[in-house]
């Protein structure tokens, strides 16, 4: 199992409407094979900003089978337009 994780910057006084997007679109990676869980946690210092954690079997399950998808490119016409600069996506092992 990987945790996917990206800080995400979204654009000043678009919080409410990105939130609500969100909600809407998690049925697109929820529905990908190897997706386990995800969480969506705003910022306590900075509300423009997120933290996005998805659980995946593996990182092919995220980089190609998500990504690929007819899925991530409605994904991303749904969300991608609230960010505000670029995204750096991390992906992280088993505890040690």
């Amino acid at each position: 199992m990987i945790i996917e994780s990206v800080i995400l910057p979204i654009k000043p006084g678009q919080e409410a409407d990105f939130e609500t997007a969100l909600r809407r679109a998690l049925p697109l990676i929820q529905a990908n094979k190897g997706f386990q869980k995800i969480e969506v946690r705003p910022c306590v210092e900075d509300k423009s900003r997120y933290l996005l954690l998805v659980w995946w079997d593996t990182v092919e399950d995220h980089t190609v089978g998500f990504r690929g998808s007819e899925r991530y490119r409605k994904w991303r016409e749904a969300l991608h337009h609230f960010y505000e600069g670029p995204l750096t996506v991390l992906h992280y092992g088993e505890p040690i």
